[in-house]
């Protein structure tokens, strides 16, 4: 795809070569992310971040990506906090606020409504999340983590084993993933879940039209015993009718360490979205995994910035300025990465 411009709405926009483009990139903003050297190549652009959905990772990862380049962010948290609150339009909004931008990223809780944001947009929109359907930054950052893990075995995402755990029916980060992995070859995929929260079935239908090898499930522990990759999710309550609905399915599938000394292989690697429910009804992925060194999940959580500067840095075609504009940094960092 033409980088340079673009929205960046789905992951059904990439060819794999684009993905290998961004990961690319991303191995680039490395010594920024990790605050060796500091660039300034966006000095005076403009991120507006529109998050009407609760966020805490993708809101902070995408303000700190864009600040991590040189520029500014301007932010708007909730719908109540907006003109939307008082009944303006999406294409309103978009004319408006894409004045005072010179990209932004955008989270709403109705699905398809960042594309219709964007169809309005004088400047390229990223998707942050909109509803159950997409998260292609996640997506982006899941597989750069799975390529990252991996690597250090002398393997590739060719011929990847992943069981994907939990609200698979309303998980959007899940959704993206599975429609990246089919650009990939001979993975195997199994779908841990309730059987009312399976996998949306034209999803499946993808994996298994790309040649990947699908299985589904509602028990956790077979699926987990032989694979490289255990993705695990959160029950998205605030997907379900009611709060007595989602209680019904909180809990049903947890990994703690015990389980995961008894039924994992010894290098499987753990992965989570996040946030992780650590309410003790709850508990997906238990605290007492903590010190497992195969858990990624923060792992992910850095990787995020690294996806997230390269997609600014292509959107906003400086990818091949930003050394140009760098020095060291002259600030004390702790050695936290």
């Amino acid at each position: 795809m033409q980088f340079a411009g673009s929205h960046i709405l789905s992951v059904t926009q990439f060819e794999r070569a684009d993905v290998e483009r961004i990961f690319s990139v991303a191995d680039r903003m490395e010594p920024y992310a990790q605050r060796r050297r500091v660039t300034k190549v966006l000095d005076g652009a403009i991120l507006g971040s529109m998050f009407f959905e609760p966020s805490t990772r993708t809101r902070v990862s995408f303000g700190s990506a864009f600040n991590l380049l040189g520029g500014e962010v301007r932010e708007t948290t909730g719908i109540e906090n907006s003109a939307i609150a008082k009944g303006e339009s999406l294409y309103d909004t978009a004319r408006v606020l894409s004045g005072y931008s010179d990209v932004i990223a955008m989270r709403h809780p109705a699905a398809g409504s960042v594309a219709e944001f964007a169809a309005a947009s004088r400047v390229p929109v990223i998707n942050g999340g909109d509803g159950a359907n997409e998260h292609p930054s996640q997506a982006l950052l899941d597989l750069y983590t799975i390529k990252k893990e991996l690597a250090g075995r002398g393997r590739g995402i060719d011929g990847l084993r992943i069981a994907m755990v939990g609200d698979l029916r309303f998980g959007r980060t899940v959704h993206s993933l599975c429609k990246l992995l089919c650009l990939f070859q001979r993975v195997q995929v199994v779908l841990v879940s309730p059987a009312e929260l399976r996998m949306p079935g034209e999803i499946v239908e993808d994996l298994r039209g790309a040649g990947h090898e699908v299985l589904e499930s509602d028990a956790l522990e077979a699926s987990i015993a032989h694979v490289d990759i255990v993705y695990s999710t959160r029950i998205q309550e605030e997907r379900f009718s009611s709060q007595q609905e989602a209680d019904l399915y909180r809990g049903r599938f947890r990994l703690n360490q015990s389980i995961y000394t008894q039924h994992c292989e010894p290098n499987t690697v753990i992965m989570h979205p996040l946030p992780r429910d650590s309410r003790e009804t709850a508990r997906e992925l238990d605290d007492d995994l903590n010190d497992n060194p195969n858990l990624a999940i923060f792992r992910q959580t850095d990787n995020g910035v690294l996806v997230r500067m390269a997609l600014f840095a292509l959107v906003l075609e400086v990818a091949e300025q930003v050394d140009a504009h760098a020095r060291d940094v002259n600030w004390y960092t702790a050695g936290r990465f």
